[in-house]
């Protein structure tokens, strides 16, 4: 506490809060895009019936598997861009932002044809409930046809805000969040696609933000465009770590839903209230995110200017700013809780259980919130490698486990679940905060 009291006595803390802000608003607002984009697909599965909202949540658990290459190529091209853009090196920077967009567009296209024809026997994998797998096996195609898109989609937002052209960026996600939404009604309404506008709406809007941020960046990028393997090798040096863990965050998400499952009874409607928990949740951990992303390009930046006491002190600025946030948007759900999951099923039971879920976790977002943005810091900095053991250990030691034997061998019942993610979520905040603290990673 004493550390905590001296930095908010500190005559300049006041710059750290609003260099934090400029980054963090127009984040926030994206991450804020997203969240409508996925209220309103939860939303409408949910208008289809409790059988579609619970095959959507499976489906977007499998798709964020497939694009965990490109969250890794972007937190190290946010590492290495932001700092080449701080540094003056115009030629390296042109050179950099070319690499990543390449590797992205490669590493897309590959995985969106394989995802594609790979969607059936993926789904035929796991141990979800054979009466969704029909509608899961034509959603997830249609999703894996836009990946091409969304990699050059993501990994172009990490290039705009690296190079402090978040505006930019903040606009294409607006234009995206518009288009998806009006889709995704116009389709339920006006056509006989079904469940599957759902995945057509996102992929179609994803594809024309792709090209809207090349624009962007055709703009900004000056002189000889060419690619470095060796530049690309740093992005995924930096990088892998972080997809690694994406993976093992996916398969943790994926390991409750099948835990979920071995419920003995209610299991489609505890199923289709976790999906909507955590699109309900998400409106919690999105500006989390934003704030971490935001930690990672201040971090990166000033590094890159020499001025490792500032990012220091930028970067716990930074989470300080997202905990006060979230604590306060907790506090509205907490209030609202009944009312806002009863507008994403007309199921009373789904809505009961949801409400439970709600309770529970959003007692641990202030301290999810502090973690994750200190994450984010340590990225920027390219100290990748630690978080991806912390948040390992957090998940598949303490969630994972406590889950499995409380459900599983115990018996007990579906509270049990949300609890055990709340402990993890802890374990996770503080050896993040250690690791933080110790100021290795400047080095």
């Amino acid at each position: 506490m004493g550390r905590f009291s001296a930095l908010i006595r500190q005559k300049d803390f006041g710059s750290y809060l609003s260099r934090s802000w400029s980054v963090s608003w127009p984040m926030t607002l994206i991450m804020f895009f997203e969240f409508l984009i996925g209220l309103t697909d939860i939303y409408i599965a949910g208008r289809f019936g409790k059988e579609v909202q619970a095959t959507y949540g499976f489906a977007v658990q499998l798709y964020f598997i497939f694009i965990i290459v490109a969250n890794a190529l972007t937190v190290g091209t946010v590492s290495v861009v932001s700092r080449l853009f701080t540094s003056g090196n115009r030629e390296e920077l042109t050179r950099a932002v070319c690499s990543s967009y390449g590797a992205a567009a490669g590493a897309g296209a590959a995985l969106s044809l394989g995802g594609f024809f790979l969607a059936k026997p993926l789904i035929n994998l796991l141990n979800m409930p054979e009466e969704l797998k029909p509608m899961a096996v034509p959603m997830m195609r249609i999703y894996a046809a836009g990946l091409l898109f969304h990699y050059v989609l993501i990994n172009s937002n990490g290039i705009l805000r690296s190079c402090k052209r978040i505006k930019d960026s903040l606009k294409t996600m607006a234009l995206v969040c518009g288009i998806n939404i009006t889709l995704n009604f116009f389709f339920l309404m006006d056509t006989a696609l079904g469940f599957k506008g759902i995945a057509l709406a996102t992929a179609l809007s994803i594809g024309i933000g792709s090209l809207l941020n090349l624009i962007h960046l055709k703009n900004m990028v000056k002189g000889v465009k060419s690619l470095s393997t060796h530049i690309i090798k740093k992005m995924f040096y930096i990088g892998w770590p972080i997809g690694l863990l994406q993976v093992l965050w996916q398969l943790s998400s994926m390991a409750i839903y099948l835990i979920l499952s071995s419920l003995p009874k209610n299991r489609i409607e505890i199923l289709a209230a976790f999906s909507a928990g955590m699109r309900i949740e998400a409106a919690i951990f999105l500006p989390a995110f934003a704030f971490n992303l935001a930690n990672a390009v201040i971090i990166g930046n000033l590094i890159g200017e020499g001025k490792k006491e500032e990012a220091f002190q930028s970067g716990r600025a930074t989470a300080l700013i997202g905990v006060l946030i979230i604590t306060g948007m907790v506090v509205a759900v907490i209030l609202n809780a009944r009312w806002i999951a009863s507008l994403l099923s007309d199921n009373a039971m789904v809505i009961e259980e949801a409400k439970k879920y709600l309770y529970i976790s959003m007692l641990s977002e202030p301290v999810m919130a502090w973690g994750i943005i200190l994450a984010g810091g340590l990225n920027g900095a390219g100290d990748t490698r630690s978080v991806l053991w912390r948040v390992a250990l957090g998940v598949w030691l303490v969630r994972i486990p406590l889950c499995y034997l409380f459900v599983n061998l115990l018996g007990f019942g579906v509270v049990s679940v949300w609890w055990s993610m709340n402990i993890s979520q802890c374990v996770q905040a503080f050896l993040m905060t250690k690791r933080y603290l110790k100021r290795e990673w400047l080095q």
